[in-house]
C-alpha cells in the first residue's frame, strides 16, 4: 500500500472539506468516464440482440451482418432498423439500444429538410439535433469531450515531465548549469506559440493516420508549452535544496538523484498539483481554440472546435448546436476551475507549514 505522508493526509481531507472543488472533481471524473464507455450510451451499435433464443453483443463485438438476423443484405446490419423490424414482427426477439442510438460519424438522413440540419428531437433520437451533414449533436459532443479530456491530461503529463526534468535540473545544480539553461528557457518561451502550431500542423502530411495526426499535434503543442512551468519548478527547488534536510542528506551520502526525487520533489508537489487543473483548462481550451481555427483535429474526428465553427457558421438556422456546444464547454470549464481553486486553497503552503 502506498503510505501518504501526514501532511499530505491532511491536505486531502482539507480538499474534501471544501465542497464545491469536491464535488466538481468527482462530477468531472465521473463524466470522463462515462465517456471512456461512451459505446454503452451513444453508439450506432445495439448494445444486446435477442435472436432465435441466442443473445449477441454488437457494442465491444464483431462486426454482424444483415444476413445473421434474416435480412437480404450482407453489410453491418442496421440495427435501428432491425429493433423496428423485431417490433412488428412480435416474434420474440429483442434489440437493446443505447440512450442515443448514433454514433458520432453517422449522418442520419431520415428527417433530412431543405436546410440540411435537423432541430433537437426526443422522437428521432436526436436530443440536441443534427449538424449540416446529419451528424448527431451529443453525440459529437460526447466523444468531443472524452478526446478533449484524454488530450488534456496526456498534454498535462507530458508537460510536466519536461518541466520537472528541466527544473529540478536547474534549480538543483545552478551555477553556469542553470544560467545557460535558464538563458534558453528564456529564448524558447518567447518563440509564438500559435504561429508555430498553425505552421507545423499545415505542413503535417495528409496520408498520416488520424492516430499519427493527434499525437503530432499533442507532441508539438507540448513542445511549445512547457517553459512556463518550468520557472515555477526551478524556483521551488531552488529553495527546497537550501533547507537543512538536503544539506542533511548530502551529509549521509545521498546522491543528486537521491535528492531531487526522495526529497526535493516530494516537497515542491504543492506547485506541481496546484497547476495542474489549471493546465487542463488552458488544454481544452487551446485545442478547441485551434480547432475552431481549422489546425486542430483531423477532420471527421468529434471535436468541440469544430462544432463551434460549423454553429457560428449557421447560428441564424440551426442555434442548437452553439447552443449545446457552449453550454458543454462552459459547463467542464467551470468544473476544472472549481477544482483548481479547491487544490489551490488546500495545498497552500502556508496553511500547514511553519518556517522558523
Amino acid at each position: 500500500m502506498i503510505q501518504l505522508n501526514p501532511l499530505t493526509v491532511k491536505k486531502l481531507r482539507r480538499f474534501r472539506s471544501i465542497k464545491r472543488g469536491y464535488w466538481s472533481f468527482i462530477i468531472l471524473i465521473s463524466l470522463y468516464l462515462m465517456s471512456l464507455a461512451g459505446e454503452i450510451l451513444v453508439n450506432k451499435r445495439a448494445l444486446i440482440v435477442s435472436y432465435n433464443s441466442e443473445l449477441f453483443f454488437p457494442t465491444y463485438g464483431k462486426q454482424l451482418s444483415g444476413q445473421q438476423f434474416g435480412l437480404d443484405y450482407g453489410y453491418e446490419v442496421d440495427y435501428r432498423e432491425l429493433q423496428r423490424k423485431f417490433d412488428q414482427e412480435n416474434s420474440g426477439n429483442w434489440v437493446l439500444m443505447p440512450i442515443v442510438p448514433y454514433d458520432p460519424y453517422e449522418m442520419d438522413y431520415t428527417n433530412r429538410n431543405s436546410t440540411g440540419f435537423s432541430p433537437p428531437s426526443l422522437k428521432n433520437g436526436h436530443f440536441c439535433g443534427t449538424d449540416k451533414t446529419e451528424r448527431d449533436i451529443l453525440a459529437r459532443l460526447l466523444y468531443g469531450f472524452r478526446i478533449a479530456m484524454t488530450f488534456a491530461i496526456g498534454y498535462l503529463v507530458l508537460t510536466y515531465l519536461i518541466a520537472i526534468a528541466a527544473g529540478s535540473l536547474m534549480g538543483y545544480m545552478g551555477g553556469k548549469t542553470d544560467m545557460l539553461g535558464l538563458r534558453f528557457v528564456e529564448i524558447w518561451a518567447n518563440v509564438p506559440f500559435l504561429y508555430m502550431v498553425i505552421i507545423l500542423v499545415s505542413v503535417m502530411p495528409g496520408w498520416w493516420g488520424v492516430g499519427w495526426q493527434v499525437s503530432s499535434l499533442l507532441i508539438i503543442m507540448v513542445l511549445f508549452s512547457w517553459t512556463g512551468m518550468t520557472y515555477y519548478i526551478r524556483a521551488s527547488v531552488y529553495k527546497e535544496k537550501s533547507r537543512d534536510y538536503i544539506a542533511a542528506a548530502k551529509v549521509i551520502g545521498a546522491g543528486p538523484f537521491r535528492i531531487i526525487f526522495k526529497h526535493l520533489l516530494p516537497n515542491v508537489v504543492s506547485t506541481l498539483v496546484t497547476f495542474a487543473p489549471f493546465t487542463i483548462a488552458a488544454a481544452i481550451s487551446s485545442i478547441t481554440a485551434l480547432d475552431f481555427l481549422g489546425y486542430g483535429l483531423p477532420p471527421p474526428t468529434p471535436s468541440w472546435g469544430e462544432l463551434l465553427k460549423q454553429g457560428v457558421s449557421n447560428l441564424r438556422i440551426a442555434p442548437w448546436i452553439v447552443i449545446s456546444t457552449v453550454s458543454a464547454l462552459v459547463f467542464t470549464l467551470t468544473l476544472v476551475t472549481f477544482v483548481g481553486e479547491a487544490v489551490r486553497e488546500a495545498f497552500d503552503p502556508k496553511k500547514f507549514s511553519t518556517y522558523e
